[in-house]
């Protein structure tokens, strides 16, 4: 459920244009250091980013096989300014599927000035993604309201959405039979080391976030002399690849479903839903069923509501806008701000059709899944039990591992003891990415540091306005400089969570005022929301 929406328009378009005559860069290998950079770098700026640039380049599809077919992959760049240079830094949102073409942009604006001029920031889609060719789009209109029910207390509505999943199998196997084999998060690791290669830097540094981790994991285990500096901001266990680590989620993402009734329940003065959480969760759930008898706008049934609440799992800062919704249609029978909300964080488009078919196609590959539903099911039910919120539809989300038509891989051993200090931020409240990931990661990575949010329930937390989290990242990007290790527990550094946010009609003061904006550009630059 690592899931992400697109934000690239005006990016995608200028990366279009670059993508005939692409020059390509050879394979990693012992001949470094490499001649040149072949990479043709024009503007793509934006108006939140005047100083992007993109380029494109092209990598093996196999890279068994450096010399056989091409793919082409969009790269973006914000260019050092400063005299002191300390090599790119390449930035990932996560996903997989997530475009981190703009990601460049956000990062960059959003360091402190000194630091950002003192690396080339470049984000790149991956595989499969956004501007990158070939782009996936297995089935368009996979997610096209109003799906069946999620979960299935009719024999009828567990095969509909058996079915869905299925075509779904059927369509990226018809469309991509020759790329699927080769989408998977260590070949996406290669094409990394490739894009280290075409920039002519003998290192990088990394900035990874959610599925990001893992990928930069992956990328340090198979090149550790090539990284120089790798933060993880919200890390994937990665012991729980995959299936595993989506049932942890559907616990942590229930919890977090919870945490934003009590918030509600707060709030009741505004909301009037209840001043008890456990009154205003019941009053989710009556909805929920109103809308498997009477879709909302002919376009919100109850796996619609799941998709437009889960983003409030990610990020406290749409909490305001959902429970609006929420209240307006359970105490106004006002069905319209329901639909917008859906509009804004749950409605599917071409990005988000391209974002799934590349998390599956990944997912599916990386590691083994059940072949029997039989398992599927009870261990979902089993879970839906004690996390009704959104089991059911994280397991639809992932049922098409369940017949993919390539076999599973291994996953990747991360655990290293070749690498310089690793940075790992982890809230201890992460739905997405449970807090239990980041210590993982932090005990398999030799010499790494573990900074904490303690009572943060955000999924990727740094560069979102939290002072604490945001000292620690720029002075290891600045100075290489790490927290002292922890000798009494498993967090090396700890900050105070980010303030929860008001309601839309409390006027915050203008520090938090600040702080939710850079919150909110985090998340839409991770793909949380439109």
């Amino acid at each position: 459920m690592y899931r992400r929406t697109g934000v690239l328009v005006a990016v995608g378009a200028a990366v279009t244009g670059l993508l005939a005559g692409v020059p390509a860069a050879a394979t990693a290998g012992p001949a470094e250091p490499r001649p040149a950079s072949p990479l043709t770098w024009r503007s793509c700026a934006t108006d939140e980013h005047p100083r992007l640039e993109c380029s494109a380049l092209k990598v093996p599809l196999d890279h068994a096989q450096p010399g056989g077919r091409q793919i082409t992959l969009a790269l973006s760049r914000v260019r050092h300014t400063a005299r002191t240079f300390q090599g790119p830094l390449l930035v990932n949102p996560g996903g997989p599927g997530g475009s981190g073409v703009e990601l460049a942009g956000f990062v960059a604006a959003s360091l402190p000035p000194k630091v950002a001029a003192q690396y080339d920031v470049i984000g790149f889609d991956p595989r499969g993604v956004g501007s990158s060719r070939p782009a996936l789009d297995c089935k368009p209109g996979h997610f096209a309201p109003v799906r069946p029910d999620s979960v299935p207390h009719a024999q009828q509505a567990e095969d509909a959405n058996l079915a869905r999943a299925a075509a779904f199998t059927q369509a990226c196997a018809a469309k991509y039979g020759d790329v699927l084999p080769h989408m998977n998060t260590v070949s996406t690791a290669k094409d990394m080391d490739v894009i280290r290669q075409a920039l002519g830097a003998p290192q990088i540094s990394y900035l990874g976030y959610s599925y990001g981790t893992y990928l930069g994991a992956v990328y340090a285990k198979h090149f550790p002399h090539r990284v120089r500096r790798a933060v993880f901001d919200s890390a994937v266990d990665p012991n729980g690849v995959w299936y595993d680590a989506n049932l942890a989620q559907d616990l942590a993402f229930d919890a977090r479903h919870k945490a934003f009734a009590a918030w509600v329940a707060r709030h009741h003065a505004t909301y009037r839903l209840g001043s008890d959480p456990a009154e205003v969760e019941a009053a989710w759930y009556t909805m929920r069923d109103a809308l498997g008898r009477t879709p909302a706008g002919g376009k919100v049934g109850p796996g619609e509501l799941e998709d437009t609440f889960l983003p409030g799992g990610y990020y406290d800062g749409y909490w305001p806008h959902l429970a609006d919704a929420f209240a307006a249609y359970v105490t106004r029978k006002d069905a319209a701000p329901l639909v917008k909300a859906y509009e804004n964080f749950g409605a599917p488009d071409s990005e988000r059709d391209n974002g799934y078919s590349v998390y599956t196609a990944v997912q599916c590959r990386d590691s083994e899944w059940p072949r029997a539903w039989s398992l599927w099911r009870s261990d979902n039910w089993a879970l839906h039990a004690k996390a009704p919120f959104s089991t059911w539809n994280n397991a639809w989300y992932n049922a098409p591992c369940a017949t993919w038509p390539v076999p599973p891989l291994r996953p990747t051993d991360v655990s290293n003891v070749a690498l310089p200090p690793v940075l790992v931020f982890q809230a201890t409240d992460d739905a997405a990415t449970p807090y239990e990931g980041g210590v993982a990661v932090h005990h398999q990575l030799h010499g790494s540091r573990l900074v904490v949010e303690q009572g943060g329930g955000n999924h990727g937390i740094t560069l979102g306005g939290n002072r604490c989290l945001d000292r620690y990242l720029t002075d290891y990007l600045a100075t290489g400089r790490v927290p002292s290790s922890s000798t009494t527990g498993e967090a090396d550094a700890v900050c105070a969570r980010t303030p929860e946010p008001k309601p839309l009609k409390a006027a915050p003061r203008a520090g938090t005022r600040d702080q939710a904006r850079t919150g909110a550009a985090l998340h839409r630059a991770l793909g949380h929301s439109r």
